[in-house]
């Protein structure tokens, strides 16, 4: 867990990683070594309280510095759900970052805690994620958040049910 410093430093990295690719210039990455620990990370951005952009690594490729300012300029410029980011956006913006903790596997929605989990189906058809915060922000139940993480996958809803299918949930820490 991050102290209310460390998520501080990490959505000042954010918004500097985005106005950086802006300015094409560069950026120096805090040394704090809470920060170098290889974490899955989602950066999220809303505009006027809609979603503008959301990227992240599922697993823990990098660590999570690295990764927040790679995913916030990914949210910002490369997420194919929206244009690019305008830099008169900027000032518009709030950033999320999510850093994501261990993949468990489960078997469906009665191993789903509303709140906590976030899910992540891999199918042989296509996989998708959906953070824990939107079963929240859309008042899903467990069941409806397990079908609506398949959809996302663009599987049907029941899908997480077949054999080939691979259902986990994940806790993070979201600031």
């Amino acid at each position: 867990m991050l102290n209310e410093t460390q998520k501080q430093v990490l959505l000042d990295l954010a918004w500097a990683a985005i106005q950086a690719h802006l300015d094409k210039t560069r950026i120096t990455l805090p040394d704090d070594p809470d920060f170098w620990i290889k974490r899955g990370i989602f950066v999220s951005l809303h505009k006027e309280g809609r979603l503008r952009g959301c990227i992240g690594y599922i697993k823990p490729y990098k660590s999570i510095v690295q990764s927040v300012a790679e995913m916030a300029v990914a949210a910002a410029f490369d997420d194919p759900r929206f244009s690019p980011l305008k830099a008169e956006e900027v000032s518009l913006l709030e950033i999320e970052i999510s850093i994501l903790g261990e993949l468990m596997l489960i078997k469906g929605p009665d191993d789903v805690i509303i709140g906590r989990d976030g899910l992540y189906i891999s199918h042989p058809w296509g996989s998708g994620l959906l953070l824990p915060q939107v079963a929240t922000e859309w008042r899903w139940d467990a069941d409806t958040f397990v079908r609506e993480v398949c959809r996302k996958a663009g599987l049907p809803p029941e899908a997480w049910r077949d054999a080939q299918a691979r259902l986990f949930r994940f806790e993070a820490e979201v600031f």
